[in-house]
């Protein structure tokens, strides 16, 4: 029975035998395994579950943490990671076609005293699983993954962070016995488990195990959290039994489950809730008891209701029929559905009935496309066996995907090849593997500098081979003729080794070949073009000092061009704050002012207008169209933010910034001067200003522009070093060019972070309706004062409102952000759509953006997401917008197979069509009951 058991290892043969004993030895429930990560000791927590700790994996660091009300063990520690290339992998043990349940937990606790919220990526083996984004610090997040075991073990890796340090709190593994989660498509995809709920929960607390002998958590219809289950129909009550219920099997949802509902007293349950990972194609079903009393001429029918999909909405359900009998389970689902990110569903009794619905719960997972181990997987996982203890041949999981190993390159191919195995110095002993020999696709092998003995083994298979490096090793016995058979080798380095014999005559080809210090090597000169290295005479000992001074030499004239670089910026920032005399020509162009007034036609056409100044239309001599910024403030702070504008724009080049062209400094005139943006202000077309001609924008053209911007953003917080805080964003300073792509302009209130610290300490500058309170209290600026201005941004999007008005959100509420947040949490997104629209939009994108633009107005930064969040989240939305227009213009027959509703057709991509060889048919618009 150990084989049934399942334990944590760092490498592909569960090098840690000694915790495989622990686990075998003190789980209680068979096919059950829980790590604690960055534990210390085993215990039982007071489910009656043993826990054992990781501390013999060999990477990252473990720390404890405290989070206030979280008692738990096993969530008073945990392991981080660096920030780097690598991925970070646990292994566990598990027997083959058998299906299992991983769960991984992350809570962050401020571990790194940082307040940077963490966001990396989680795969399980090669395939990429979910992105774990930290959005609060004492909150638990938790990714549960069914799968069908292929091998005899499995990776849970982490990797790809973009902010923090990835960590994990938890790992656990829980085996299922039968065939509850069967698909027809488990062989290609994991099921991603996005909703698992018990409806008519006498308390908040989920149910789990010892209640569910597998440990599925089953959420409470009473959590309270962000969009979970909101939009809760009037007269909904929740009901329940002491009755046992019959579920028929063990795998089913457990008794406990099953013994609470809630009903529709006035007709109809309806409910909304964000699914996790979605769009896309999904396995969901609803289970159902009659666990009220019903009288002999009283009936329960109802149907299930997804607008729009009414194909969908014919099955009728009737518990006590469909169940044979009262206290018995019925579970009508759909394998196969395509489902949006906001789901919002209901049910509704038919016109025969007396009683309204009932629903005890309710599953819904997401089929996740499983991608195949690159091709020399199973090779190099053969040449590792000697070498576990070594802490580079533990990294674990896929040697390529979904990110390389630390000593390993791939191809970009769908299933890639290694390419490049890069060993030196690892302190290898024994002979070269020959597994190595095998990967057909390599190009370069680094073994240099190890311990390796015995003779060259036969790389002819490696057609690919270029460089070849075994320097500096043990190797011995003549050279292989198998090289004769490398077309394409271009360095052969064999120096310092104990390799005898003839050089092969036949060696012959345009390659580097050293074999120094191999005494009993003789060389056989024919004529060979080979370039072959034997040693270092006196006159090539010359020729090689000539040549190493020589890159010194280059080497320290690239330094002090690089420091005398320095000190140019420098002395400009100096210049420019002090005396404003001109920057030096490196930095920034200076115009002459008879060079401005010749473009501008002596400033005829005035194209805007602020505070700052006035701004000026003009062509140059070169037919580039320019805009000429002048100011009039001629205060030192207006001096300050001129000299800063200058220096920020001279060393900062983005799409998504508006280019900075140079500068001018004449007759106490300050000008800067920018290409031309020929459609204006985002403000403009929000607000039907001159350039709106009276049309609105669409929604998926304000979706693009919010990303261009925010790519904008991006850059400023992390391409750039320092990174910048721009400080005054607003819809006003988002220009459009004549493609209505966005840049960000005005950097004139910008500041520099400062290295190693939080925040910069700063007087309070920007614009009213978009200024970060926190900012404005504290005094400290940071890049989520300008996440905050952000989300602003995006409500303005959303609702074609200006931030501040007396007017537009009714009495006593003059700010876009309290208007917004309480429609949003309330459920009622339609209440601040703009209505030029004209529902011209997909739903779930809509909510997708108002969801993360309240993330970004939270009143203290660290609540917030990064700008690279807030991204990647507009991305997801652009997607699902394309593909509902396509939906709604009738361009796609795939996609109107399933229904003419767009929000049912998002993600339809992610499991039918040529992609992935799996058709949907008819089956899938009906119900199906197991």
């Amino acid at each position: 029975m150990e084989k049934d058991f399942c334990s944590l290892s760092p490498s592909f043969l569960c090098f840690l035998l000694p915790l495989l004993l622990i686990n075998s030895g003190t789980a209680q429930v068979p096919g059950f395994v829980s790590i604690n990560c960055g534990g210390e000791e085993s215990f039982t927590d007071e489910l009656g579950l043993e826990w054992v700790p990781d501390k013999q994996f060999s990477f990252g660091e473990t720390i404890n943490i405290s989070v206030a009300n979280e008692t738990r063990t096993q969530y008073k520690t945990l392991r981080h990671f660096p920030v780097d290339n690598r991925k970070y992998c646990y292994t566990l043990n598990v027997t083959t076609r058998t299906r299992y349940l991983v769960r991984a937990t992350f809570l962050y606790g401020d571990f790194d005293n940082s307040n940077v919220y963490p966001n990396f990526d989680l795969s399980l083996g090669s395939t990429f699983w979910s992105t774990i984004a930290i959005s609060d610090g004492s909150t638990i997040e938790r990714r549960e993954l069914i799968f069908l075991a292929s091998d005899s073990t499995v990776g849970v890796c982490l990797s790809n962070a973009t902010t923090g340090k990835p960590f994990i709190s938890t790992l656990e593994l829980r085996q299922f016995n039968g065939s509850m989660y069967y698909t027809d498509f488990e062989e290609q995809f994991y099921l991603g488990v996005s909703a698992r709920i018990n409806f008519g929960a006498v308390s908040v607390d989920p149910v789990r195990y010892p209640d569910d002998p597998y440990d599925r958590i089953w959420e409470s219809d009473s959590l309270k959290k962000a969009n979970f289950l909101v939009d809760v129909a009037f007269g909904t009550k929740k009901v329940s039994t002491p009755q046992p219920i019959d579920v028929n099997r063990d795998e089913r949802p457990p008794q406990k489950v099953m013994q609470t509902a809630v009903v529709g007293t006035n007709g109809s349950l309806t409910y909304r809730l964000n699914l996790n990972g979605f769009p896309g194609s999904g396995w969901a079903y609803s289970y159902f008891a009659e666990i009220e009393d019903l009288a002999p001429n009283e009936t329960r029918k109802f149907r299930l209701i997804l607008p729009g999909a009414s194909d969908i909405s014919d099955a009728v359900v009737n518990i006590m029929e469909n169940a044979q009998g009262k206290y018995r389970l019925y579970e009508p689902g759909f394998r196969n559905l395509s489902l949006p990110f906001v789901l919002a569903f209901k049910f509704g009794k038919t016109s025969d009935s007396s009683n309204g619905p009932l629903l005890n719960a309710m599953e819904i997972n997401k089929y996740i496309r499983k991608i195949d181990s690159s091709l020399d997987a199973a090779v190099i996982a053969g040449a590792l066996s000697s070498y576990l203890p070594a802490t580079w041949a533990q990294e674990g999981g896929d040697p390529c995907l979904p990110v390389p190993w630390s000593w390993v390159r791939c191809n970009s191919e769908p299933a890639p090849r290694i390419t490049a195995i890069i060993l030196s110095s690892k302190n290898m002993t024994g002979s070269i593997p020959l597994a190595f020999t095998k990967l057909t696709g390599l190009i370069e092998l680094w073994l240099d500098g190890n311990s390796l003995t015995g003779p060259i083994p036969d790389f002819s298979s490696c057609v690919d081979l270029k460089f070849i490096h075994l320097e500096n090793n043990q190797l011995t016995d003549e050279l292989p003729l198998s090289l004769l058979k490398l077309p394409n080798l271009k360095e052969l380095y064999l120096q310092y080794n104990i390799l005898s014999g003839n050089v092969p005559s036949d060696l012959i080809r345009s390659f580097i070949f050293n074999f120094t210090g191999n005494p009993n090597i003789r060389i056989q000169n024919n004529g060979s073009h080979t370039k072959i290295i034997v040693g270092v005479s006196v006159g090539a000992a010359c020729l090689l000092i000539v040549a190493i001074a020589l890159c010194i030499y280059i080497s320290k004239r690239r330094s002090s061009h690089a420091n005398q670089g320095e000190i140019n910026y420098s002395t400009q920032a100096q210049r420019l704050a002090s005396t404003f005399k001109d920057p030096p020509a490196e930095a920034a162009h200076c115009f002459l002012l008879s060079e401005i007034e010749e473009a501008t036609k002596k400033f005829e056409k005035k194209i805007g207008s602020g505070g700052f100044g006035v701004v000026y239309y003009g062509k140059l001599k070169d037919e580039r169209e320019i805009a000429v910024k002048v100011l009039i403030n001629d205060s030192y702070q207006g001096k300050r933010e001129f000299s800063n504008e200058v220096i920020l724009l001279s060393r900062i080049h983005h799409r998504n910034l508006v280019q900075f062209l140079g500068y001018c400094q004449e007759d106490g005139r300050n000008m800067l001067v920018y290409e031309f943006m020929h459609n204006g202000t985002l403000k403009e077309h929000l607000y039907f200003g001159p350039l709106s001609s009276g049309r609105s924008i669409n929604w998926i053209k304000r979706l693009e522009i919010a990303e261009d911007a925010a790519r904008g953003i991006e850059y400023l917080h992390t391409g750039c070093t320092p990174a910048i805080i721009h400080r005054d964003l607003k819809s006003s300073n988002i220009l459009l060019d004549k493609n209505m792509m966005a840049k960000v302009s005005d950097f004139g209130l910008s500041k520099t972070a400062v290295d190693g610290v939080s925040h910069v300490s700063s007087i309070v500058r920007g614009t009213v309706g978009y200024l970060d309170p926190e900012y404005y209290i504290s005094q400290q600026l940071t890049d989520k004062s300008d996440v905050y201005s952000f989300g602003v941004m995006l409500l303005e999007l959303i609702s074609g409102r200006e931030p501040i008005s007396n007017v537009s959100f009714g009495v006593n509420c003059r700010n876009i952000v309290q208007w917004a947040k309480l429609h949003i949490e309330s459920g009622d997104i339609q209440g601040i759509i703009d209505p030029n629209l004209r529902d011209e939009y997909d739903i779930q994108s809509m909510w997708k953006i108002a969801e993360k633009a309240l993330m970004c107005v939270q009143p203290h930064g660290h609540m917030r997401p990064s700008i690279s969040e807030v991204l990647k989240e507009i991305q997801d939305a652009i997607l699902i917008e394309r593909a509902a227009l396509v939906s709604r213009e009738g361009l796609s027959d795939n996609l109107s197979r399933i229904s003419g509703h767009s929000s049912l057709n998002i993600g339809h991509h992610d499991l039918v069509g040529a992609e992935l060889d799996i058709s949907i048919d008819e089956s899938v618009s009906q119900p199906s009951a197991r």
